[in-house]
């Protein structure tokens, strides 16, 4: 028989593992839902397939409770009739970084082959936006599709042709990235609960089938239709068999399936008859009215987004370089350790965690797990950085005598770097073993003389510091091999500015007694009169109201009035930002602070600038009934009360000597509700887009919003910065874990950064009180400004902005010999528009794995090298899944080190292989 059209069912829960309940209730739940799901498979053959929602991590939260079902799990999953995979879970993608998107897709193919099959589906049902490289790295990890609900839309059969790039003529669509990947789209056009809860009796079924089927036919490009059986933590429907049975018989032109992703694709890509649109980038709803894009969460509970972004440098950006490092001289690299850090950080990251839009259980328990992520992170870098350590020759170090402490500064970015560091050395130990009284311990340490000394590099050069004594100091070692060993210490911190550490590598410095042949040069204050900063690429002139001039020296371009607070009522929630109507947004422009020098060292001096600020208490409180009656939000009234409360705010702004940014931080008490808080940077350039660092790619926006775009705001999502530039000028402000930020439409194309947005509920679908989404008590926020020559790629702004998500990494170490020399680097690579990502070890292969990706949307050239501490012998390209590729061809030129040179296409991400 032949069918005019094919009714794929596809049975599915999506599965948020925490939102509007706390984790432990959803999981109560998702343990019931299993395990009915388990006896419907056992006791129903016509009950095919289950789709679990494409996140591995369901399988480790059911086990975790029924480890007795694991033998059923894996019988059903290998039988295909339970579908897992890709993912580790549903993250929102354009809060997570990079490396977290792929460590993502790695742990989620790794957990599900171990099952033995796995769903090779791009699933992002319910991501709140999506990213342009998601089709590259779809098909990068074999995948030539992706399913989504959000950021396009569909506009139906009637129009052959779509009206914009951000629409598409039918549900079906060719979605391409900015590299030219392209992937076959399915936007859930009537969501991923068009099939939920199918009736079985013929009177419901047929007024059922007859809406749904016409939803379907009025987007869909063939006669093959997806319905989604399921939705948000929905039960099994175990009368699915009995109800497509009765949609059979109402239907008998119909062919009603019990389906698949698999098969329901082949069976579209089979069907295609019709052209489809190529809707190309981002998909972040810019063709609507702007007023339910769920882009605030990027500023709900901003504590939860600097965790994240400190959690996820620490593992990828320190963790992993250094243990590759470590891994070099031949130590083994803690793949186990890794994948439960980036699993503990992961579970933080599902949509409805990491954006900040759910109960305060939920938010709570999250920083829990980022100190957990974190502290393995740290546990991982604290031994891979004293291996390393004590492999480096500090030989040199033995002219100054016994008193001379070496340490070891590495620079685990992919650029050289400078920078100002500080490191903490214990001058002097003494070990509880040796016997002695606590009292005498004490004595021995408060006797040690710290004075006299003096900062030298390892070729003997003084270099300008301060140090600080820090008196006595209890510490403890844990040796592999023996009880632990506590002791007392004389400690002092060093504060100075490293110079030019090689990329992916490390300088060796020495605190030593000031010999006479080492003489510290003098240097000219950074301070430049009452109010200003200099050095020789920066001027900051500040004014009376705290705002401040910033001068770019090398080519005479000025920003004026950068750093002005502003603060706006919120009567929004969780997910969207909502201003009072017709109200005026308060600055600190014309408010005078306090300004005066805090530091003026040889290596850096600052400025601290004191606002003394009364803002609107709160909402008034008819604000109240508008929540609890769950009134829309953009159809809210509520204004701000006339009771202020004071807003104390303390900004910091410093320049270092070899600084190519201003740094600025800036803290305060937030005792306010229902409000915003937000910086500009004017930058008065005739620019009509700009650049924001996004996942894998620096893309391009338009400064104005579609004509739909009715929201008054148009704030968008950034990773590491966001930059306007025009001609021969640019200004990149790059931020720590403040991932929203929007150019204003103000004629001054201000960046506008997001500090702070306190809400009271969660939103969405009913009524959710959410207090602690207020945000109430210490804040603290850390920016860099960046000027440069208008190309922020060429000019290492960009890598500037990369480098600032990064600390710096130091560890003492002794006077001893060793393998690598006291200043040098892994590898080395050239590439001026390409962006280092990562550096890890393959857990299969043991190979080095480094990853870039092109910042330009032209061709490029990548060159990678060994150093003074590897070779590159034998390489490979690889892929996101780090799965091995084609070979490529080392050369060497005379007596430079051996070297692989491969060409990039436009934004390509690309990932290279050194054996081991």
């Amino acid at each position: 028989m032949t069918y005019k059209r094919t009714a794929h069912i596809i049975s599915h829960t999506h599965w948020d593992r925490e939102w509007y309940l706390p984790y432990e209730k959803h999981h109560v739940l998702l343990v019931k839902l299993v395990d009915t799901l388990l006896h419907t498979l056992e006791t129903d053959p016509d009950f095919k397939s289950f789709y679990l929602d494409g996140q591995t991590i369901i399988l480790e939260d059911y086990l975790q409770v029924r480890p007795d079902n694991r033998e059923r799990l894996e019988r059903y999953i290998k039988e295909g009739r339970i579908v897992i995979g890709p993912w580790y879970i549903l993250q929102d993608a354009f809060l997570t970084s990079s490396e977290a998107n792929i460590r993502n897709l790695q742990i989620g193919h790794q957990d599900a082959s171990r099952y033995g099959t796995i769903a090779k589906v791009g699933y992002f049902p319910d991501t709140f936006g999506n990213i342009g490289q998601a089709p590259q790295m779809m098909r990068q990890a074999g995948i030539d599709n992706a399913v989504f609900g959000r950021g396009v839309k569909p506009t139906g059969f009637n129009n052959t042709v779509a009206d914009s790039e951000y629409e598409s003529s039918f549900s079906e669509l060719i979605w391409e990235g900015p590299d030219g990947s392209r992937v076959l789209g399915i936007l859930f056009a009537n969501w991923y609960s068009n099939g939920n809860e199918v009736p079985a009796d013929e009177a419901s079924a047929k007024e059922y089938w007859e809406r749904k089927l016409a939803d379907a036919e009025k987007y869909a490009a063939t006669g093959q239709l997806l319905f989604m059986n399921g939705c948000d933590h929905q039960p099994i429907q175990r009368d699915l068999p009995d109800a497509l049975e009765m949609a059979r018989k109402l239907y008998p032109d119909t062919e009603f399936v019990h389906s698949n992703f698999e098969d329901y694709l082949a069976s579209v890509n089979e069907s295609m008859t019709r052209e489809l649109s190529v809707v190309k980038g981002e998909l972040r709803s810019q063709r609507t009215d702007g007023w339910s894009t769920l882009v605030n969460t990027a500023s709900a509970r901003v504590y939860l987004k600097q965790m994240n972004q400190l959690g996820q440098a620490m593992l990828e950006r320190v963790a992993e370089p250094l243990a590759a490092f470590a891994y070099s001289l031949g130590h083994e690299y803690p793949h186990h350790l890794f994948t439960y850090a980036w699993k503990t950080l992961m579970q933080n990251h599902p949509h409805d965690s990491i954006c900040g839009c759910s109960v305060d259980e939920v938010h709570r328990e999250m920083v829990t797990r980022f100190d957990k992520s974190r502290h393995v992170a740290e546990a991982i870098i604290d031994e891979s950085k004293q291996v390393v350590a004590d492999a480096v020759d500090t030989s040199v170090f033995e002219q100054y005598g016994e008193a001379a402490v070496p340490f070891v500064v590495y620079n685990t970015t992919g650029w050289s770097r400078s920078g100002v560091v500080s490191i903490e050395l214990d001058i002097e130990r003494i070990y509880f073993r040796d016997g002695h009284s606590l009292e005498t311990m004490n004595q021995m340490m408060y006797a040690v003389d710290v004075t006299g000394r003096t900062l030298v590099d390892s070729n003997g050069s003084a270099v300008a510091h301060t140090m600080a004594d820090l008196g006595l100091h209890f510490g403890y070692e844990l040796p592999d091999d023996k009880f632990r060993q506590p002791y007392m210490a004389r400690r002092v911190k060093l504060t100075f500015e490293a110079k030019d550490v090689a990329a992916l590598g490390l300088a060796a410095y020495g605190f030593v007694r000031k010999a006479a042949a080492v003489q510290e040069q003098a240097s000219a204050s950074l301070a430049a009169g009452t109010h200003a900063l200099e050095n020789e690429w920066l001027r900051v002139d500040i004014n009376n109201d705290g705002s401040f001039q910033l001068t770019d020296k090398r080519n005479g371009q000025v920003y004026s009035d950068l750093g002005v607070y502003e603060n706006t009522g919120d009567i929004g929630n969780e997910y969207m930002y909502k201003q009072p109507n017709g109200e005026q947004a308060l600055t600190t422009k014309g408010l005078p602070a306090r300004i005066r020098l805090i530091e003026d060292t040889p290596y850096r001096a600052s400025f601290e600038i004191i606002h003394e600020w009364a803002i609107p208490a709160s909402a008034e409180p008819y604000f109240e009934v508008e929540k609890q009656e769950a009134v829309y939000f953009p159809e809210r009234k509520s204004q701000r009360t006339e009771t202020t409360v004071p807003l104390v705010i303390r900004t910091e702004i410093a320049l270092s000597r070899d600084g190519k940014g201003l740094e600025w931080k800036s803290s305060f008490n937030n005792q306010a509700k229902d409000h915003r808080v937000r910086v500009l940077f004017p930058t008065d350039l005739a620019a009509t887009y700009h650049h924001a660092d996004s996942i894998f790619e620096v893309v391009r926006r338009d400064n104005e919003p579609a004509p739909e775009w009715s929201n008054p705001s148009n704030a968008q999502h950034q990773q590491a910065f966001v930059d306007v530039s025009h001609g021969q000028a640019g200004l990149t402000v790059a931020n720590l874990g403040l991932n929203e930020y929007e150019v204003l439409r103000d004629g001054r194309q201000s960046i506008a950064v997001t500090l702070l947005r306190a809400v009271a509920e969660l939103g969405d679908w009913g009524v959710f009180p959410t207090p602690e989404a207020q945000c109430l008590g210490e804040q603290q926020f850390s920016l860099t400004i960046l000027p440069h020559n208008g190309d922020g790629a060429a000019s290492g702004a960009y890598a500037g902005a990369y480098q600032f998500q990064a600390p710096w990494t130091v560890s003492q170490t002794g006077v001893h010999s060793g393998k690598l020399a006291p200043a040098g680097a892994l590898f080395q690579w050239e590439g001026s528009s390409m962006a280092f990502t990562s550096l890890k070890v393959n857990e299969q292969s043991g190979d080095y794995m480094a990853r870039w990706f092109n910042m330009n949307a032209s061709t490029a050239e990548l060159k990678l090298s060994g150093a003074a501490y590897a070779t590159v012998d034998e390489a490979y390209k690889s892929d996101v899944l780090e799965q091995a590729g084609e070979s490529l061809t080392v050369q060497a030129d005379g007596g430079e080190q051996s070297y692989v040179q491969v060409p990039v296409g436009p934004c390509e991400i690309v990932t290279i292989a050194v054996k081991h």
